[in-house]
């Protein structure tokens, strides 16, 4: 297990190493800079400017002391956001948008594991194919299509809920169904082929006829199995949720870190970018490495070791 873990520890800070390297290079070699203007800035200004945050030195020189700035944690200022450093911003924004995508991965979990449940156990029925229905729907009509609606129907002509901005936790029922919509549906459409497969496997069809009740079948043996594949989905889809969507963020204007990332590209802004690129990666590295660890609790016959 210890070793396990220190080898996928050493390979999340490679993985990392090389994103920030390939995101900062890319930038450095996109046209324009961080300063370039319709009009043209002063050359002693710019010079002043390019000195103030690091960016004067060679292509070497800057890189090599842009990575030692982030092993001693710093993030360095944003070049957009003046005199705002990048871990400022990231504080900011970042609270919002995990709330927004822990909500919606808890939502699109917890739904689409039931959704596919439903399906599968009600195979060949009206139920399933309305699940079925359902769930295509979702992942059919994008966010920008259903955020609108949602706020038509709850906000504007029923009066429930904000229409937007960040106020109370109401105002984030509306974004995170959105969010969670086509994820719920995926995961359901995943739940469904899964179950149903691990329903004809001939362990399970040996204990029904030793007399074993099918809720004790469906929960306690055939779910283990059937939500493996559910699992592999749920790690890069918590790193999605979790850093927030720009779509959803611009719709309920929300202070998320979406608007930053864009504004981060954009405007050549090195610093804030590879500052939401190190959390986005961090992220997603993390929820591998948990859906690792939760293989072994759905099924003890995988070895982390092997």
């Amino acid at each position: 297990m210890l070793v396990f873990l220190a080898r996928r520890l050493s390979a999340m800070f490679g993985v990392l190493f090389c994103v920030i390297s390939l995101t900062f290079l890319l930038l450095r070699a996109a046209p324009g800079g961080p300063f370039t203007r319709e009009r043209k800035m002063p050359p002693a200004i710019e010079l002043q400017l390019l000195a103030k945050y690091h960016l004067d030195g060679s292509l070497w020189q800057q890189y090599s002391e842009y990575i030692s700035d982030l092993l001693h944690g710093d993030l360095r200022l944003s070049t957009k956001y003046r005199d705002r450093s990048v871990r400022e911003l990231l504080a900011q924004s970042l609270p919002v948008s995990a709330l927004l995508g822990g909500t919606a991965f808890l939502l699109a979990t917890l739904g689409g594991v039931l959704l596919g449940c439903l399906a599968a156990v009600r195979h060949r029925t009206t139920a399933d194919a309305l699940s079925t229905l359902l769930a295509l729907t979702l992942i059919s009509v994008p966010t920008f299509v259903t955020g609108p609606l949602l706020v038509l129907l709850f906000a504007l002509y029923l009066g429930w809920l904000p229409v937007g901005g960040w106020h109370s936790l109401s105002s984030l029922i509306l974004p995170a169904v959105t969010l969670a919509g086509p994820a719920c549906a995926t995961i359901a459409r995943i739940t469904r082929t899964s179950l149903l497969e691990t329903l004809q496997a001939p362990y399970l069809r040996t204990a029904r006829a030793k007399g074993v009740s099918s809720s004790r079948v469906l929960f306690v043996h055939a779910m283990k199995t059937a939500l493996l594949p559910v699992v592999s989905y749920l790690g890069p889809l918590a790193a999605q949720l979790l850093t927030g969507s720009i779509v959803v963020e611009s719709i309920f204007n929300l202070p998320g870190t979406g608007s930053f990332f864009v504004n981060a590209i954009l405007n050549r802004d090195v610093f804030l970018l590879g500052g939401v690129v190190i959390v986005y990666c961090a992220l997603l590295v993390l929820m591998n490495l948990a859906v690792d660890f939760a293989y072994t609790l759905l099924d003890p016959r995988i070895q982390l070791e092997a």
